[in-house]
């Protein structure tokens, strides 16, 4: 019989299957009175780019967590390259070559561009206490930058960088540790259109190097166009793989939310634009504008604020809130004169902001869902000068219920939710004052499609209850969905007001860009 070469039997086997880069098998996280994960798998390989989807609160979040070692599971498996892999620690995953990005990018302003990049794996050739070396630094900053397509010099100081230059510095940072899975949380959420292409670029470059993408993002359009694969979360499950020749819209949707959306989820309403007005805007002067501002609005109406970044459509509401003040003109509240001089101001006359950036300016995040939903009536729930919690509860868990918070209690730190959650606490907390105009401030930003269809619906029933709301939205389906008027500014002036038979995208659009002359008043 022919002898048998056994060092053959251990060599590998080059028609066997090649492992995927990533494999998570069964990944289960459960935290106090929630099942964030129940046995969620998926896999990655080499040079691919997974869409990972989910409503706010499917467990997106965490599973990245699991990934890149913030967060240590349960129960399953993290494999690379087939092997078994327990990551106790950050520096563990990035020792496997995974690099998270956040939606918050994790960059230090006060430091240049190479000082980043090399943030903790700096260059010093002896040691701790020996000086860093410098040049080598800058030169390999230079290659880094160069393979994300940033033509900045890495002496400058990060904060005065773009949101989109800062994102591709958070690229370059990756790479210099190597990173062969690279995970973007809602990386397009503060970049422009033309920093979201130059991104799209990038992701094209890193997909042809070999390097994997886990790409999370609530923009349908862009999971569509950059995916080769997307894999749907809900409930903390994994409920579906699609193929890029699978996936579409509609089906994407139904897995996210458990049922089909109709083809538009904005609710039907009549329009409102009659009657007197609950707020009159008269040459209101705002600090940087351009030039002043004048419009109305009517009790039930909503109207939506559309222009590009810079229009000034934030700072209009800041002046009406009181947070910074006009410098000139008038504004009249249900017939009676209105200029705040300070938010309080605002509040006491009924008017509310839910801010754009709802982490930094409209809640208190280590809070829990009770005290940041009564904070602004703290007042209204004091006898003698005690807190009556019996009466504060009762409050909050009527707007709970009214926005179906997903919490197993009101006690719940508002960190630990969910952006869309969040953004309910924000909407409960202003309507638990009972205002009369609303000032919503993209107030759908970083959602998912089921959370916004929700708050829609919330705005239409306000609106048909008589609050007056102020939308501003970069968002122009939000714009055309939801407003009885739109009025549409750029350069920090407004140009034009729109009524709703005359609504259209490119209508809006030409405005936005200067391409028509403004509109009547």
């Amino acid at each position: 019989m022919e002898e048998v070469d056994r060092g053959s039997l251990n060599a590998p086997n080059p028609d066997a299957p090649v492992p995927p880069l990533l494999e998570m098998r069964a990944i289960t996280k459960r935290f106090p009175g929630v099942i964030a994960l129940q046995g969620v798998s998926l896999h990655l390989r080499r040079g691919e780019v997974l869409a990972l989807t989910g409503e706010n609160g499917a467990g997106k979040s965490t599973l990245i967590k699991t990934l890149g070692g913030l967060v240590w599971p349960d129960a399953g498996l993290i494999l690379i390259d087939g092997e078994p892999m327990r990551f106790a620690s950050v520096r563990d995953a990035r020792r496997a070559g995974i690099a998270l990005i956040h939606q918050e990018l994790m960059l230090a302003p006060n430091l240049d561009v190479a000082s980043n990049l090399f943030l903790g794996n700096e260059d010093r050739p002896l040691g701790l206490l020996s000086p860093l070396r410098r040049r080598a630094m800058r030169e390999a900053a230079v290659t880094l930058l160069g393979r994300v397509g940033l033509a900045r010099d890495p002496g400058t100081p990060v904060s005065q960088l773009t949101v989109g230059e800062m994102q591709m510095v958070e690229i370059a940072k990756a790479l210099s540790k190597n990173a062969r899975i690279i995970v973007m949380d809602e990386p397009t959420a503060s970049l422009t259109s033309g920093e979201s292409r130059k991104l799209f670029d990038i992701i094209a470059t890193l997909r042809a190097d070999g390097i994997a993408i886990v790409y999370i993002s609530h923009r349908m359009e862009e999971v569509l166009a950059l995916a080769d694969r997307v894999t749907v979360l809900r409930d903390g499950r994994n409920v579906g793989d699609l193929t890029r020749a699978e996936a579409t819209h509609e089906k994407i949707v139904s897995l996210m939310v458990g049922r089909e959306l109709s083809g538009s989820y904005f609710p039907t309403r009549p329009t409102r634009s009659s009657g007197e007005p609950s707020l009159v805007v008269q040459n209101l002067l705002v600090p940087g504008g351009a030039a002043p501002v004048s419009f109305s609005a009517h009790r039930g109406e909503i109207i939506g604020f559309a222009g590009l970044v810079g229009s000034g459509r934030t700072e209009l509401m800041q002046a009406i809130f009181g947070a910074t003040p006009a410098l000139g003109g008038s504004m009249w509240l249900e017939g009676r004169p209105f200029l705040p001089r300070r938010p309080s101001d605002a509040i006491n006359r009924g008017v509310c902001l839910a801010p754009e950036d709802r982490k930094r300016h409209g809640l208190v995040l280590p809070m829990s869902i009770a005290q940041n939903t009564s904070l602004p009536a703290v007042h209204r729930h004091q006898h003698f000068g005690f807190l009556d919690r019996a009466q504060e509860r009762r409050v909050v868990e009527a707007e709970v219920a009214r926005f179906r918070i997903k919490t197993p209690t009101v006690e719940q730190p508002v960190v630990s939710l969910s952006g869309g959650n969040q953004q309910k606490v924000v909407l409960g907390k202003w309507l638990a004052m009972s205002p009369r105009i609303l000032i919503l401030d993209e107030p759908t930003h970083g959602i998912d499609v089921g959370a916004k269809a929700e708050i829609y619906r919330h705005m239409a029933t306000l609106a048909d209850e008589g609050l007056t709301i102020l939308m501003v939205s970069s968002e122009m389906e939000e714009v055309l969905g939801m407003s009885d008027r739109v009025v549409v500014m750029r350069e920090r002036r407004m140009v034009g007001v729109l009524e709703r038979a005359a609504l259209t995208a490119e209508r809006v659009a030409q405005l936005m860009t200067g391409g028509l002359l403004a509109e009547a008043v």
